[in-house]
């Protein structure tokens, strides 16, 4: 992602944050179909984060509207309220993450379908590479 937005800096973040969270929910679906055999707890979990990471997407998606109303001028205090969202989302990505390696490690159903395997290390390294921008966004913030 690059830095030079300038005024447009806060909806370009929101933007990203957006993607990867519309991202990981659509990834609940994607493992909770792969592996129909998925134990309860882990289809429960995944459900729960299906809901959780849609909630997170339909926030920002009220600041992007906010951001537009607003016509790019980004109070101290919102610009405050993004970083936050940001740090948030972060967060939450590193506990979905923590999330997939459970599965990956407690699962007998995966361990059963190779390719889910391996679609489980892609999503995890989506989630992955979402933390490296969003450091880099929260560094500069």
């Amino acid at each position: 992602m690059q830095f030079a937005y300038g005024d447009r800096m806060p909806l370009r973040i929101l933007d990203e944050v957006q993607f990867w969270k519309l991202q990981e929910a659509e990834h609940t679906v994607v493992i909770r179909q792969m592996v129909p055999q998925l134990e309860r707890t882990f289809v429960e979990a995944l459900e729960r984060w299906e809901n959780a990471l849609s909630q997170t997407h339909a926030q920002v998606e009220r600041y992007i509207e906010s951001l537009v109303r607003l016509g790019h001028r980004v109070s101290k205090e919102l610009q405050e309220q993004i970083i936050n969202l940001t740090s948030f989302s972060f967060q939450q990505s590193q506990s979905f993450i923590s999330l997939l390696n459970q599965i990956e490690a407690g699962s007998t159903a995966l361990k059963s379908i190779p390719v889910a395997n391996v679609v489980l290390h892609h999503i995890r390294r989506e989630s992955e590479y979402f933390l490296g921008v969003a450091q880099a966004i929260l560094a500069d913030g």
